[in-house]
């Protein structure tokens, strides 16, 4: 009985020791964050190759995890081993998942970049002609007005010469700097081959020693936390895998099928520039929410410069294919693979895209989705600790909680 309350104070000792220093921890985070940043940069930095092997390994998993399951299935009658049949498959798999990596990258790159390329230099080549042009139609369409033109071709020629300015001192020079293969870019281009090259090692060690790790994993859990700690952990990394898993792959595959999509229809439209515009839809759209307005909005200015009726044209085309996305397309692939509001999906964007940039919009909804997750079950628990209901309906309208009964009191006031 003694040796027992002893324990109870070491316990609760430990426990104080560990929340001090994660305090500590924290205040020296936020003293030094710029410390910690510039730190945290150049880790990034040298674990570009495992990191890039990782997000490899992560989206080949599932066709790695079908083709071995389909050569083991395939030579269960030639094979009966099951741990040959298993490294068949293995081999194979990999194989499999490399081979579709190399394909999109190689084709991607053989019929994207040189078309993207003629397509940006026509787009530099015409810009004067197509600025004239824009003028003479605005001042067609404003000639009844000739106040109101006046202020819109004041706007319109400084918007042009800032453009015209930008293009000519920026855009061009490094274009021509990368098409041109300058020795100042030549070292990051071989530093970003030798990372990826070493990802593809590190794709395909992960891919074969993934149940591996995963046992290792668990291992080092059970062995540190208590069963019942141990056992939440391991449910709530399923929970991140299939929020992560589902919305990442899903909206990869999502944001393909409309750059297809935009693709085909502003061909058959004859719209300008269509291979360029598709890709700035297909790759935006990877971003929720705010994708189709980041996209549309540059893609809408290269084709107003060269015709502003079919500016018009396609603003209603991308409306539609939009609305097309978020009611069926989306629904259909991703299904409510985050179960979040579309308001905690705006905040989620805002708030990680204004920590890490692009990756944070991409990554920002399925991790809030986890966040969320780990704080209402937080919330549920400590209500069941205090005996009190964990059901969202018990607390819409509520005015108080009656102390004694725990019964709930429902009222008209504002809070």
């Amino acid at each position: 009985m003694k040796n027992d309350k002893y324990r109870t104070y070491i316990c609760w000792g430990v426990t104080a020791l560990v929340v001090l220093l994660l305090l500590v921890a924290a205040v020296f985070v936020a003293i030094r964050w710029s410390l910690v940043a510039a730190l945290g940069k150049k880790i990034a930095k040298i674990l570009a190759p495992v990191i890039y092997g990782a997000v490899f390994a992560y989206l080949l998993t599932p066709v790695y995890n079908r083709v071995q399951g389909a050569v083991m299935k395939l030579t269960e009658k030639v094979i009966p081993a099951e741990k040959s049949r298993k490294s068949l498959g293995g081999f194979l798999g990999t194989v499999a998942s490399l081979l579709l990596l190399v394909a999109v990258v190689v084709g991607l790159i053989s019929m994207l970049i040189p078309q993207l390329i003629n397509s940006i230099r026509g787009v530099m080549d015409t810009l004067p002609a197509n600025i004239n042009n824009l003028e003479i139609w605005l001042e067609k369409v404003l000639a009844d007005n000739p106040d109101l033109e006046q202020q819109v071709m004041q706007h319109y020629g400084a918007a042009a010469d800032y453009l015209q300015n930008w293009l000519t001192n920026v855009v061009v020079p490094n274009i021509y700097r990368i098409i041109g293969g300058v020795s100042s870019g030549v070292v990051l281009v071989v530093n970003a081959v030798f990372d990826i090259l070493i990802g593809l090692i590190v794709m395909i060690y992960l891919l074969n020693m993934k149940e591996k790790l995963r046992a290792q994993v668990k291992m080092i859990i059970y062995g540190l936390f208590p069963l019942k700690i141990a056992n939440k952990i391991v449910e709530e990394a399923r929970y991140v895998h299939h929020v992560f898993g589902g919305f990442i792959i899903g909206k990869l595959l999502d944001s393909l099928i409309i750059g297809l999509i935009c693709f085909v229809l502003l061909g058959f439209a004859n719209m300008p520039y269509v291979l360029l515009v598709s890709v700035i839809v297909g790759v935006t759209n990877v971003v929720p929410f705010f994708g189709p307005f980041i996209g549309a909005v540059p893609s809408a200015l290269l084709i107003l410069l060269s015709d502003p009726v079919k500016c018009i044209y396609f603003l209603i085309f991308i409306l539609l294919l939009q609305q097309f996305d978020g009611n069926i397309l989306g629904p259909k692939i991703l299904g409510d693979s985050t179960g979040l509001s579309s308001f905690w999906v705006l905040f989620s964007i805002l708030l990680f895209g204004g920590l890490w940039g692009f990756v944070g919009m991409i990554i920002g909804v399925p991790t809030f989705a986890v966040i969320y997750r780990l704080v209402a079950e937080f919330t549920r628990w400590r209500l069941g600790k205090k005996a009190l209901s964990g059901k969202l309906r018990e607390y819409d309208g509520l005015d108080h909680i009656d102390e004694t009964a725990k019964t709930y009191i429902k009222g008209e006031r504002n809070l």
